[in-house]
C-alpha cells in the first residue's frame, strides 16, 4: 500500500426523491439529505483508496467530522471530493468537501482504516451471540 498525501477522489450523483431528508428519515424537506452527503464524501475517500489495495483488502471509515452547509433541491448534480492530508500506518486522513451545481455544499474531515476483508468480517461476527 503506497497512498500518498495529496491522492484526490471524487463521486456524484443527482439528487433524487430516494436521497432526500424527507426519504432517509434525517428531516422531514423533501431536499439531499445530510447521510446521503456524507455517503458521498465517503465514497469519494474510498474510491481514491481502491486501486492501492491489495486483493482481499478494503477500507473502512472510523471517524467523520463535517458540516452541511447549504441544502440542494432534488434534480441538482451533486459530487465530493476527497484528498488525502494524512498517512498514518493503516489511517488515512481526507479533506473532503462537497458541491452542488451551485458552489459548496458541506465540508470536513474523514479518516478511513487499510483492513483485510477477511479477518475484519470474522472480528464483526463473534459479537453475535453463541
Amino acid at each position: 500500500m503506497n497512498i500518498e498525501i495529496g491522492l484526490k477522489g471524487r463521486a456524484e450523483t443527482v439528487v433524487t426523491p430516494e436521497n432526500t431528508a424527507s426519504a432517509v428519515g434525517s428531516g422531514l424537506v423533501p431536499v439531499f439529505a445530510t447521510p446521503a452527503m456524507v455517503a458521498l464524501m465517503e465514497r469519494a475517500a474510498a474510491s481514491s483508496l481502491a486501486p492501492y489495495l491489495e486483493e482481499g483488502q478494503g477500507s473502512v471509515g472510523v471517524h467523520l467530522d463535517v458540516s452541511h452547509q447549504s441544502a440542494t433541491p432534488v434534480g441538482l448534480k451533486v459530487w465530493a471530493e476527497s484528498e488525502v492530508t494524512a498517512v498514518e500506518g493503516k489511517q488515512i486522513t481526507f479533506s473532503v468537501a462537497a458541491y452542488d451545481e451551485a458552489g459548496l455544499i458541506g465540508q470536513g474531515t474523514h479518516k478511513r482504516v487499510c483492513i483485510t476483508v477477511d479477518r475484519f468480517l470474522s472480528r464483526a461476527e463473534q459479537k453475535k451471540p453463541g
